[in-house]
C-alpha cells in the first residue's frame, strides 16, 4: 500500500534534471510518497534525495542503497514490487524524466518500464495491474491495465494534487484538485464535483472509509467518496504524503519530513520518526 505527495511538488516542476550525491546526507526530508510492507512492518519513504526505510524499532529512517534519485510518484504494488517516477541521480546516464520505473528489490535498484524521457509522474496509484499516473509535464492522467507497459490518456478536470482508488473497484476514483474533490466511476474518463473547498492528500483503505489530509494540516474522514466529510484529529502541519495501511493505521509525512502515525483512524497522531 502506498500514498503519494502532490501539492509540494509544484515547486519541483521544471526545475530539476536530476539529483547529485550530497556531501552530507540530508536524511529523509522533502517526502513525496509512502509505502508499507505489513509483513515486515517496514515503512518505505520516497524523497527528493532517494529512498529510505523505517524499520519497526527505529526512530530514524535509513537510506536504501546509495542512490539520490528524486522519486516523485511512488506506490507499492506488493512488498517486492515498487513503481516510481521522477528524476535520476546525476551519476546515472538517464534522461531527466524517468517515466515509469519499477523495483523488484525493495527500492535498491530501478528499471525502466515505459515512457522513459517522456513522462514525469507526480502521482502514481496502483491496484493489481491497474495503474494511474498524473503526468506533470502534460497535466494528463494516464491509465494502464497492464502494470504500466501501455497507457491511455485521460483528461483530468484540472491539475491534480492526489488520487485514490476504491479498494473494491479500480475504475472508481477520487481526486483532489486545488480546491475541489472530484469523483470518477469510469476510470477517469469523466468526472463530477463532489466537494468544493476541500483539497489535499487522499487515502481509501476500505469501501466505507475515505481519508483526507487537507492543505492546512487538518484531517478529515468520510464514509464514501461523495462525503459527508467530518473532522478528525489535527496533523499539526500540512502533509506531503498520506498512507492508510488499513482503516485504523495511518502514516503521514509532514512538511518538515517528520513521520506521524495514527492507530485509531486519524483521531490521534503521534510522531513516529524525525528526519
Amino acid at each position: 500500500m502506498a500514498g503519494c505527495g502532490g501539492a509540494d511538488e509544484e515547486a519541483d516542476q521544471g526545475q530539476f534534471t536530476g539529483v547529485a550525491l550530497e556531501a552530507q546526507d540530508p536524511g529523509a526530508v522533502h517526502v513525496h510518497g509512502l509505502g508499507y510492507d505489513a509483513k515486515r512492518e517496514i515503512l518505505y519513504i520516497a524523497t527528493h534525495t532517494g529512498m529510505f526505510e523505517l524499520l519497526p524499532d527505529a526512530e530514524k529512517a535509513r537510506r536504501i542503497g546509495d542512490s539520490y534519485q528524486d522519486t516523485m510518484g511512488f506506490t507499492l504494488v506488493s512488498p517486492d514490487f515498487f513503481l516510481g517516477s521522477g528524476h535520476p541521480d546525476l551519476r546515472a546516464e538517464l534522461p531527466s524524466h524517468l517515466g515509469l520505473i519499477r523495483s523488484a528489490d525493495r527500492g535498491r535498484s530501478w528499471q525502466p518500464v515505459s515512457l522513459l524521457g517522456k513522462a514525469d509522474f507526480h502521482i502514481l496509484r496502483a491496484q493489481g495491474k491497474t495503474v494511474y499516473g498524473f503526468d506533470s509535464r502534460s497535466e494528463s492522467l494516464l491509465a494502464s491495465s497492464d502494470a504500466g507497459r501501455s497507457w491511455r490518456t485521460q483528461i483530468p478536470p484540472e491539475a491534480l494534487i492526489d488520487l485514490a482508488i476504491d479498494p473494491e473497484n479500480p475504475k472508481h476514483l477520487l481526486a483532489s484538485g486545488g480546491a475541489v474533490l472530484y469523483e470518477s466511476e469510469d476510470g477517469g474518463r469523466t468526472w463530477k464535483v463532489v466537494a468544493n473547498g476541500l483539497a489535499g492528500h487522499l487515502a481509501w483503505p476500505a469501501p466505507d472509509r475515505v481519508y483526507l489530509a487537507d492543505l492546512t494540516g487538518s484531517f478529515l474522514t468520510a464514509p464514501r467518496a461523495s462525503g459527508p466529510w467530518r473532522s478528525g484529529g489535527a496533523l499539526g502541519s500540512p502533509a506531503t504524503a498520506l498512507l492508510a495501511v488499513d482503516e485504523r493505521t495511518l502514516f503521514a509525512a509532514l512538511h518538515d519530513g517528520t513521520i506521524v502515525r495514527s492507530s485509531n483512524g486519524g483521531v490521534r497522531w503521534k510522531v513516529r520518526a524525525t528526519p
